[in-house]
């Protein structure tokens, strides 16, 4: 006679099952990463082809294709800075088959931008850093001052009169600009072109006295004297330009501004298909291959992936929170 009580059996059916239950889907999940990808992979990128953010996805999916056996396919959807691609990948199936390109516009966007209809934090899961780029300040040969120092001084002595360039309204050298005036206490006056290449000619005109740039493009103009670099917003001088200080070098500790840009995924992506996604690019970038391109472009490879990669990104989005807050920049 079984000593096992009527109640028993009904309690341990009931635990089976439950197990079952959470099993199952977990069992799915590592069977979906082990076998991803199974088709092609869309790589969304919120600009024009032919600029390094492009460029970079390219070299990254070539290779990801390579590696991962399925083509990656770059899709460009510019427009909004960057709020049209992101928008449409924070609505995608959450299945590792829809990717973005994050930059420095998903975090400067969140503070800007007062209609978004996505969150970067919130909608999207960070998969792999793939470069940075630091910002130089540049300023117009026409100037006496010739470092950071004599720089904010004429700038004290001349409120009001002298002048940065960015590339557009809201932008990264724009909130540079801003976070300098911030810092340094002085009054420079914002002039937002449609691009860098404008802007440049400008700066080098004279028709503006300054500028934040990162090397992408520029790096001639700057070690031919058209354009003087004064400093590089960066936590260590550029090999590029070995002569440069660093902002905290020049006097403006923690100073750092930086375009970067990496891979994202739609929030909810199964954490096993982004850690494999994160783990094959962090090898694609560790190449000399690779280094070497990402050097020709400017940059340098910066290997952050998963939650390292997620925490910079939010205290990138917290940063620039507070500086356009301070300066009160804004965007519908």
């Amino acid at each position: 006679m079984s000593l096992v009580s009527r109640s028993a059996v009904p309690a341990a059916a009931i635990a089976a099952l439950a197990f079952s239950l959470v099993a199952a889907p977990r069992a799915q999940a590592q069977d979906a990463a082990a076998s991803y990808p199974a088709r092609p992979v869309r790589i969304v990128v919120g600009y024009t082809p032919g600029g390094a953010t492009d460029v970079i996805a390219r070299l990254v999916a070539t290779r990801l294709a390579d590696k991962l056996g399925q083509p990656f396919v770059v899709d460009n959807k510019p427009g909004a800075g960057s709020n049209i691609a992101s928008e449409q990948v924070a609505r995608a199936k959450p299945d590792g088959y829809t990717l973005l390109v994050t930059t420095i516009q998903n975090a400067t966007n969140m503070s800007i931008y007062k209609n978004l209809r996505y969150s970067t934090e919130r909608d999207f899961v960070q998969v792999a850093q793939f470069m940075a780029s630091p910002s130089v300040l540049v300023l117009t040969p026409s100037l006496p001052a010739r470092d950071l120092a004599s720089f904010i001084a004429l700038a004290k002595a001349r409120p009001a009169t002298l002048s940065y360039a960015s590339t557009g309204v809201g932008g990264s050298p724009h909130l540079a600009g801003a976070m300098l005036n911030a810092r340094a206490g002085l009054d420079l006056l914002h002039v937002p072109y449609k691009g860098t290449s404008p802007a440049m000619v400008d700066v080098i005109s004279g028709n503006v006295s300054a500028s934040f740039m990162t090397t992408l493009g520029v790096l001639q103009q700057m070690k031919s004297g058209q354009m003087r670099p004064i400093a590089v917003a960066y936590s260590k001088r550029l090999a590029e330009l070995p002569d440069v200080p660093t902002m905290a070098e020049a006097g403006l500790p923690d100073f750092e501004v930086v375009s970067w840009n990496g891979l994202g995924a739609p929030a909810g992506t199964p954490p096993a298909i982004v850690a494999k996604l994160g783990t094959a690019v962090t090898e694609i970038l560790q190449t000399p291959e690779m280094q070497e391109r990402v050097k020709g472009l400017g940059g340098e490879v910066v290997l952050r992936a998963g939650p390292v990669f997620s925490d910079y990104v939010r205290s990138e989005i917290g940063k620039w929170r507070q500086v356009a807050e301070s300066a009160r920049i804004e965007l519908e």
